[in-house]
């Protein structure tokens, strides 16, 4: 065959003893788009040629010609023509399989809920939820080592790594899918415990500052405060609710003694960095928040003994309420405060109301000031 100058290269031939395979489509993969499933299923091979196989017909969905945006079912027979990767790309996919064996440790979290469908974990801070950015690999790298027989794990939502508590994977397709439009609608409920230095005003109970996210000159990555009408503005909502303060005596009685609010922050909204900017853009950011908070406090605290001592952000996701995605039934899950927060809590607020089961702080969101905060939260 000649080829014609100037023209695109013909695609390289299969290699050596490749085959047709049939792939059916299991419940896991049911709802993908073709396209997006064979991206997964050939791994290595560009796009521009994933594409070209299925508009030359050699993709068969079920023997019947197929386009790329054609939904696939549990069940479906997929013709997979052979393809070729360039050698460059099976050793650079051979040297990542090999590296994410040794850098993600095998570890199940403690977990909050497990069944068929998903799971949650409680992370401890520290951990990113996935590898990227600088980190080798987070909570569903460890999950899917410790887990080997499990055919899907993905991440339903994030936490930042220095945030403990709730984190939900999915354990089936059909289950991302369903809980990660309940968080796109709004119809999850998410609270979270913060700590913040000084008096929170009982009064502020709505935070629907307008968030833009930036970067800095090294790259990483920033949020901010702007003006509603801003080009670049998203809007967020957090309601707050204040659960205790240090007791009296404090400044200027006692101005050795720190003033600090416990909060609860349910979100409406689940912007990057959402409660921690909301908090400190009203002048009372999170103890231990090395991005947004007082640093001289935080490095203050950092150098503290003991229980006074505090070396990480005062920032747990605490509660959690969605329908399961199979039964539609509501779903309330709760983590424990964790110690190391529970003992700085109590250094920080001694007379703090229901500490009793600290580090598992009791039910606190139903009684009558816990009402008015949460009163167009839609029940599930």
């Amino acid at each position: 065959m000649k080829h014609i100058i100037g023209g695109n290269p013909p695609p390289p031939p299969p290699s050596a003893g490749a085959q047709v395979k049939s792939v059916t489509v299991d419940e896991n993969s049911a709802g993908q788009r073709l396209d997006n499933f064979l991206m997964r299923e050939l791994k290595g091979v560009p796009k521009t040629h994933v594409y070209r196989i299925i508009r030359s017909g050699e993709v068969r969905l079920n023997k019947g010609r197929v386009s790329a945006d054609s939904r696939i079912a549990a069940g479906d027979v997929i013709r997979v023509p052979p393809v070729r990767t360039s050698e460059r790309v099976e050793q650079k996919l051979a040297a990542m399989a090999e590296q994410a064996g040794r850098a993600a440790p095998a570890k199940d979290f403690p977990l909050l809920f497990e069944d068929d469908h998903f799971l949650a974990v409680n992370k401890p801070a520290g951990v990113a939820v996935h590898g990227g950015s600088g980190v080798s690999f987070g909570v569903i790298e460890q999950l899917r080592m410790a887990r080997p027989q499990a055919t899907f794990l993905e991440l339903v939502h994030r936490l930042d790594r220095e945030t403990s508590g709730i984190l939900l994977v999915a354990k089936r397709r059909s289950a991302l899918k369903i809980l990660q439009d309940q968080f796109r609608e709004r119809e999850t409920g998410k609270t979270y415990l913060a700590l913040v230095a000084g008096a929170w005003p009982a009064t502020k109970k709505v935070l629907d500052r307008s968030l833009q996210k930036y970067l800095l000159p090294d790259g990483e990555r920033r949020v901010r405060v702007v003006a509603k009408d801003h080009p670049d503005a998203m809007p967020s909502l957090s309601l707050v609710r204040v659960h205790s303060v240090t007791p009296a005596p404090w400044a200027p009685q006692a101005p050795q003694q720190r003033v600090y609010s416990l909060l609860e922050v349910t979100i409406k909204t689940g912007r990057t960095h959402q409660i921690r900017v909301h908090l400190a853009a009203e002048g009372l950011g999170i103890a231990g928040d090395d991005k947004y908070g007082d640093f001289e406090l935080n490095k203050a605290l950092a150098k503290e003994e003991g229980a006074a001592a505090l070396k990480r952000m005062f920032l747990h996701a605490w509660r959690f309420q969605c329908k399961h995605p199979a039964t539609g039934k509501r779903v309330a899950l709760q983590a424990e405060l964790p110690a190391e927060l529970a003992r700085f809590l109590l250094q920080a607020i001694p007379d703090v109301p229901d500490s009793s089961d600290i580090p598992g702080i009791p039910d606190i969101a139903q009684d009558a000031a816990a009402a008015a905060i949460f009163r167009d939260f839609t029940p599930l």
